[in-house]
């Protein structure tokens, strides 16, 4: 499983269109180790965040393994189709 942390308005928004998306040329994803480490860097302050849990089988767009931060994070290039997230974890 991979995950994607976001807020719980951009997660209904993306239901209501049926995928989710984010401005920048791909998703910011990452593995059940990494995305604990990605809430404390990125979204220690926010109150509203929910974590998707998505089966990247079900995923229809490329997902490329890149360094950063000293790290390899996943990285999907594309949507990420409704139907790949299979839990909606709130935090």
């Amino acid at each position: 499983m991979l995950f994607h942390l976001t807020t719980r308005e951009s997660w209904r928004h993306a239901v209501a269109i049926g995928e989710y998306a984010t401005p920048g040329p791909f998703i910011h994803l990452s593995t059940e180790a990494q995305w604990p480490i990605t809430r404390a860097r990125w979204f220690a302050d926010a109150t509203d965040l929910v974590l998707l849990v998505i089966d990247p089988e079900r995923v229809r767009d490329e997902i490329r393994y890149e360094p950063a931060d000293g790290d390899w994070f996943p990285h999907l290039y594309g949507a990420l189709a409704i139907e790949a997230v299979v839990e909606v974890r709130e935090l």
